[in-house]
């Protein structure tokens, strides 16, 4: 205000989606720290069980956590995209007055179902147990009950850092979930290694424990987010809506998505379980081992997810879909960029890094390099599901992760008692084709939204040039050693970040100079 004059400035489209891109850039980068903190820990806590325990034990231990990750994607009842997309929506429409119905209506039927899916579990797991697996395992029923005693936990959790999500917020997602629980379970983990201790409950318990100070500093985050925005209202806000009111919507979108979240966890773990029961619990770690390198490229992806997912829904919350498909291209570029190399240089890498896990683990590497080079068709799609779902199309998602979901299921109890872990490989990857290529389509479709744009077709090519090609001749003249495959990726590198930088503007990396101006404000 100057004097009774209001001066009102304008921005043009190009400011304003440089400044838009400049933020999602922003929370990408502090994202990838905290992924790149979590790719480490996963990674050496792997290292710690296969190298501190008995195969045996290792796949028992990674068999358990498998099905407590399924329990615990069931308990989430998709609430975790649901709370993203309403409270960002009411933001954006300036409605806060409506957020604390909305964290209410999915956090309390969460508790519920979460708690109501542990003592189930716990009585039930002696008759899972006895069906899942042909013969007898000793240890799997003590350490399947002390890791379902932390599905309530584990949900919470997740729901409160979605809605700190919603707000813009991705500090404590780094914080809590990046740094703090990861760190600590690698810890303990440690710790129980160093100590000798059982793998029957006590490495679950130590896996697990984490969850109790990470669930504490998530709900006390949200709480003190819902009153900010409430205050931020000033002294005349609306009434606060009642719950009644915002439960029909809440739930009409998040309700699809549940089963849709349950169906991909269920695409990811349940081929280590079946493994495990049809196979021997020892070709359950092998399989674990081979596949968890995936992981860190995965990763980087749920990063920049998490970075753009409340822009997506505010954009297509005002139906601005030009905004949204550019933001969609920008980091589906930025995707490529970061994860093509990681996957072309697990491929070459595959047997060296195996055997990081132990004597007998790089057995696996034909899988590692197979599904190496089939995540390189998923990250080129970007994040479809993400898209969807901030465009309120759960019900799109929850077909699509059925239909995936199904293949899946079917392909793994054929294929696996004859082929093993390759057995398991083919039926995942015909899963990640469907559950990208699919809604690939309907995005451009519905929405004409596609995430080809120059940023990730230029990612792509950069990436197969300095690393694909390279690793391709080197393995077809010869058979490389370590030394060998090094100075092609430490070349590469450096000839990449080159590359990258004199094509900057192509892709979209100057919005990375909002970092220092941010910090400068």
């Amino acid at each position: 205000m100057v004097g009774t004059r209001t001066v009102v400035a304008t921005v043009t489209p190009t400011r304003a989606a440089g400044t838009e891109l400049g933020g999602a850039a922003r929370h990408g980068v502090l994202n990838l720290l905290g992924v790149a903190v979590a790719a480490i820990t996963g990674f050496g806590l792997n290292i710690v069980v296969t190298r501190g325990w008995s195969m045996a034990d290792a796949g028992l231990f990674f068999a358990a956590t498998s099905a407590f990750m399924i329990a615990y994607a069931a308990a989430r009842l998709g609430t975790g995209v649901g709370s993203v997309y309403f409270i960002s929506r009411y933001r954006a429409l300036g409605q806060p007055e409506r957020i604390r119905a909305s964290v209410l209506v999915g956090l309390l039927p969460l508790l519920l179902v979460a708690v109501v899916l542990a003592v189930a579990g716990w009585l039930l797991t002696p008759q899972v147990v006895e069906l899942t697996f042909a013969d007898p395992v000793p240890g799997a029923v003590p350490a399947l009950r002390a890791l379902l005693l932390f599905v309530p936990l584990a949900a919470l959790c997740d729901f409160a850092l979605a809605a700190c999500r919603g707000f813009g917020k991705m500090r404590p997602l780094l914080l809590i979930e990046r740094l703090g629980r990861n760190v600590l379970q690698l810890l303990a983990v440690l710790l129980a290694a160093v100590l000798g201790l059982s793998a029957t409950t006590a490495l679950p318990l130590a896996w697990a424990l984490p969850y109790v100070p990470a669930a504490l500093a998530a709900a006390i985050w949200l709480a003190r987010l819902v009153r900010r925005a409430e205050r931020g209202a000033g002294p005349e806000r609306p009434r606060p809506v009642g719950w009644r009111e915002e439960f029909g919507p809440y739930w009409r979108y998040s309700g699809p998505r549940a089963l849709s979240g349950l169906a991909q966890m269920v695409v990811q773990r349940l081929d280590i379980v079946l493994l495990g029961a049809l196979r021997g619990l020892s070709e359950a770690a092998l399989y674990t081992a081979a596949t968890r390198f995936l992981t860190l490229g995965q990763l980087s992806g749920q990063a920049l997810s998490t970075a753009v997912q409340h822009r997506l829904a505010e954009h297509l919350a005002r139906e601005d879909r030009a905004a949204a498909g550019r933001l969609y291209q920008a980091a589906t570029g930025w995707l490529v960029l970061l994860t093509w190399p990681i996957y072309l240089l697990f491929a070459s890498f595959a047997g060296p890094m195996l055997a990081l896990f132990g004597s007998g683990y790089d057995t696996g590497r034909t899988v590692t390099v197979y599904l190496a080079l089939m995540m390189l068709v998923a990250t080129g799609c970007g994040m479809v599901d993400t898209v969807l779902n901030m465009a309120g199309k759960t019900a799109w998602t929850f077909y699509n992760a059925l239909s995936g979901t199904v293949v899946n299921v079917v392909a793994n109890v054929l294929l696996i008692p004859r082929y093993g872990i390759m057995g398991a490989a083919v039926a995942w990857s015909a899963s990640i084709l469907i559950t990208n290529l699919v809604p690939l389509f309907q995005l451009h479709r519905a929405f004409r939204l596609h995430p080809f744009g120059p940023g990730t077709l230029t990612g792509a090519g950069l990436a197969l040039a300095f690393f694909g090609v390279p690793s391709l001749l080197l393995h077809a003249f010869t058979d490389p050693g370590v030394l060998a495959l090094l100075v092609v990726a430490v070349l590469g590198a450096g000839g990449y970040a080159a590359a990258a930088w004199r094509l900057r503007g192509v892709l979209q990396l100057d919005t990375l100079r909002t970092l220092r101006r941010s910090r400068r404000r």
